[in-house]
């Protein structure tokens, strides 16, 4: 078991990280705005059930093997940014709700599908686990054991962070109200911010 002192320094540092603006905290406020607190939430439940499967690939040293051959990083940067732009079109396509009429809701399993596939295809997402987590692990314990317990801390204190960021995205959609402008506008940001990220993806580095 880490001693108590590498684990407030661990939850001191993924505080940091996480409060700093990313492509998960857009990837869960978008939702938000564009679908409420729920969809918000799934969104953080996907990004979870990524780290918690990230942890796992990582403590069983595969994410090493996988990275170790060359063309992974591209293949992943590639996939995630395509499924990005095509979610972003998606949405755009959707047709115009009547006046009126209440606008059908994405399904939540969806967006929580979408939270997970958008972290598991981001190259950096692996990498940061790879380069994070060992940081802590000291070889006087089990390091597999160490690894699992700190990517498991990790993702359970992203899944609280993107709630809170989810519920409160959610609770300004409330304040927008629910009009024909308002709803429009929420399709037009959320496409735009899925392919802001794409774009992101595009453009990304392998590091060194």
């Amino acid at each position: 078991m880490p001693d108590a002192a590498s684990v407030y320094l661990f939850v001191a540092a993924a505080v940091l990280l996480l409060i700093v603006p990313g492509p998960n905290m857009a990837f869960v406020a978008s939702h938000a705005l564009a679908d409420g607190r729920l969809a918000g939430f799934a969104a953080a439940l996907g990004i979870f059930f990524s780290d918690v499967l990230m942890t796992a690939v990582v403590s069983a040293g595969i994410g090493a093997m996988v990275m170790s051959w060359a063309p992974a990083f591209e293949v992943l940067r590639l996939a995630g940014a395509f499924y990005l732009i095509w979610i972003a079109w998606q949405a755009l396509k959707t047709p115009a709700v009547p006046q009126g009429a209440q606008p059908q809701l994405v399904s939540l399993w969806k967006i929580f599908t979408r939270g997970t596939l958008n972290s598991l295809l981001n190259p950096k997402g692996l990498l940061f686990f790879m380069v994070f987590l060992p940081q802590f692990v000291t070889t006087a314990g089990d390091v597999t054991f160490q690894l699992m317990f700190f990517g498991s801390l990790l993702a359970l204190i992203a899944l609280i962070f993107h709630t809170v960021l989810g519920m409160c995205a959610g609770q300004l959609k409330g304040k927008l109200g629910s009009g024909k402008i308002s709803r429009r506008l929420g399709t037009y940001g959320f496409a735009a911010v899925m392919a802001a990220l794409a774009a992101r993806l595009l453009f990304l580095d392998r590091p060194l």
